[in-house]
């Protein structure tokens, strides 16, 4: 989630949308009220504003350095769905936004739909205040077959990566060539592998074979540590054997190469014998890296 505030830690600020009657008891001088503001280019009617005032006025408080999304009101556009919301600042500065997940629950908690939507063109929420804006969830967003028109509402989707699992991203081709039992081997070797820091991709090598030609093909696992999906184009490579020695030296120019968030793919580089510099290599042990940094 692409949330920047002023020297604020946002994260924290979105772990509580509301505060709860025992706070509201114990905590009421702390609680507090936001100005409401429009957009710019909000292109709002009088009789709008009006409405919007009067649903303003009936949020609850909300405790210090809070950031918090209330639901106003869905609309239906064909197949799409439209919510009209509030967001709430109540840091002491002024924040903006970039890429928000936001999640449409029942009153189960029940997820109807999730989209990430892109609130740069909001600009700034000024401290202590409320935005009204709205958000579209296409139909493809949604992952029930109706959305309730009562009885719904918006929250900010927290993704905790620590608790998240990290899973195995198969390129078709390899779906097409490795056996069911192959596929189940690499995601238990996937789940079991040692948690990789947040933000972090790395490479890990799996097999490396020295052909009767003298060509290396070398299968990684490109692991994803992050949050987003990450495209690779071009990619140097080094290969060291249990010796210590450089193998082999070289860079491979890659088309359409994705590795989605949170995600370890598996693939096979080939050397060339002409980049193979070390003849009858100690492959018992091995390592892969980029020649930018050795990890």
């Amino acid at each position: 989630m692409g949330l920047f505030g002023r020297g604020e830690k946002i994260k924290e600020a979105l772990q509580s949308n509301t505060v709860t009657m025992e706070d509201s008891v114990s905590t009421v001088e702390a609680a507090i009220n936001t100005s409401l503001v429009f957009h710019e280019e909000a292109d709002f009617s009088k009789q709008e504003r009006y409405v919007l005032q009067f649903h303003h006025q009936q949020l609850s408080l909300l405790k210090p350095n809070q950031i918090s999304i209330s639901e106003v009101r869905l609309s239906r556009f064909e197949e799409d769905v439209i919510i009209m919301a509030f967001i709430r600042n109540t840091l002491d500065k002024a924040v903006s936004f970039e890429l928000v997940d936001l999640l449409l629950l029942d009153e189960n908690g029940q997820v109807l739909a999730k989209k990430s939507f892109d609130l740069t063109e909001m600009g700034e929420l000024p401290a202590l205040s409320c935005m009204p804006w709205s958000f579209m969830f296409e139909e493809e967003d949604i992952l029930v077959e109706s959305i309730p028109d009562k009885g719904w509402k918006i929250a900010f989707e927290l993704k905790n990566q620590e608790s998240m699992e990290h899973a195995l991203d198969l390129a078709p081709i390899w779906i097409e060539q490795l056996s069911e039992a192959q596929r189940e081997n690499l995601q238990r070797l996937v789940a079991g592998l040692p948690k990789i820091n947040q933000g972090e991709v790395n490479f890990m090598g799996l097999e490396a074979t020295l052909k009767e030609n003298n060509q290396l093909a070398v299968t990684v696992l490109v692991r994803n540590g992050s949050d987003k999906q990450i495209k690779i184009e071009k990619l140097p490579l080094i290969v060291e054997d249990a010796d210590g020695d450089q193998v082999c030296q070289g860079g491979f120019s890659l088309e359409d190469f994705e590795v989605k968030a949170n995600t370890s793919k598996p693939w096979t580089f080939i050397f060339p014998s002409e980049l193979v510099t070390k003849k009858n290599p100690d492959l018992t042990s091995w390592e892969i890296y980029p020649t930018s940094s050795k990890s």
